[in-house]
């Protein structure tokens, strides 16, 4: 019998894995735009913190794979060495704006996708496109150069990457196991505290579940890419969940299928769509849904581009940096979530003013 190739094995394992996030994110409703939705119109924050109950538990199921010794978070693109904080903060509050305007982030267009939902076929190739473009193609060139305008070269002050646990190490002289005990601890404790100090969370069954789900995937998917996938001859590249380069790669895969392999991104991003297919199917809840007019058509296409700009920037989405950032603790996936979560909330408010000066005149008078 043939042995199944690394590649092959890492491609089902994503497959499968994508598959459980699309049930659950579709059954739950998970839904990183709609958490700041409620927020901004309702007041509720329960979707919030079952998406800060995914990131805890994240961080404490990659940290737990990186203390051990199973895998090496060093080798994840989130802690490099080379601190491009404009382009994270830029393209964090791009990609907020931009899940504002197409109704959802990568994870959810992907989702909604999966239940019939036209509109993000639609986003989700436009988002696809111009990561693409942002990453390799024509707006490369632009993405770094507003990379490149605040880039710090970490090793000149001691660090090996932007670990927040490095910083504190070389701050105070602990080492670096202390260190990363203690941030561990302050940060994963913090979020814990946040989400089950509210005695509405707590009696919120579908909420705590979808964050413990979709965060234990994040470590999972880290060892799947990181143990599994570890081959002197036929290595992996160190990944976990994150929704804008992966769709661009998606489309491009589509497009060469012949002359192309697939990686776990790409798996995912189809393992989301088929698992929120058979929920949506196994509740009767598909349903075809295409754009009610033009202007609902242009708002998505824009809000799906500025997404695939804004995440490439950012280095992630919502998922991306918000959880999968974050499980590494990186300072640079802080500054993305923040940034996100801004451009969320500026969107909203945009959408509610009707125009960008009305946007920012409702946010100063609340000041």
């Amino acid at each position: 019998m043939e042995e199944i190739s690394v590649t092959t094995l890492i491609a089902t394992l994503g497959f499968g894995i994508g598959a459980v996030f699309g049930v659950t994110a579709h059954r739950t409703n998970f839904c990183t735009m709609g958490a700041i939705s409620d927020m901004v119109f309702m007041g509720d924050w329960n979707r919030f913190r079952a998406w800060m109950l995914a990131t805890a538990v994240a961080i404490i199921g990659a940290q737990s794979l990186h203390m051990t010794g199973m895998i090496d978070l060093n080798g994840a693109i989130y802690l490099t060495a080379n601190f491009g904080w404009t382009g994270v903060i830029v393209g964090g509050l791009l990609f907020g704006f931009g899940m504002t305007m197409a109704g959802g982030c990568g994870n959810k267009t992907l989702v909604r996708l999966g239940g019939g939902n036209l509109k993000s076929l639609v986003v989700a190739i436009f988002l696809g496109i111009f990561a693409y473009m942002t990453l390799r193609g024509l707006i490369g060139i632009g993405r770094i150069q507003i990379e490149s305008l605040t880039m710090i070269d970490l090793t000149a002050y001691g660090l090996e990457s932007q670990g927040m646990p490095d910083m504190l190490a070389m701050l105070t002289g602990l080492s670096i196991g202390a260190a990363r005990w203690i941030v561990l601890l302050l940060i994963a404790g913090g979020l814990l505290a946040f989400c089950f100090k509210s005695a509405s969370f707590r009696a919120s069954r579908t909420n705590i579940v979808a964050g413990l789900i979709i965060g234990a995937l994040i470590p999972l998917a880290w060892y799947v890419t990181g143990v599994i996938g570890y081959d002197d001859f036929d290595p992996a590249p160190l990944a976990s969940f994150t929704f804008v380069a992966p769709v661009g790669e998606s489309i491009q895969y589509l497009m060469t299928f012949t002359g192309a392999t697939i990686n776990f991104g790409i798996a995912v991003v189809g393992g989301v769509i088929v698992g929120a297919f058979a929920s949506s199917k196994a509740n009767g809840r598909f349903r075809i849904e295409a754009f009610t007019d033009s202007s609902d058509m242009v708002r998505h296409i824009v809000g799906g581009s500025i997404m695939g700009i804004g995440g490439v920037l950012a280095l992630g989405c919502t998922i991306g940096q918000g959880i999968t950032g974050m499980s590494t603790l990186a300072l640079g996936s802080v500054i993305a979530l923040l940034s996100i979560v801004a451009g969320g909330l500026f969107g909203m408010k945009y959408l509610e003013e009707g125009s960008l000066g009305g946007a920012f005149s409702a946010i100063l008078s609340r000041e």
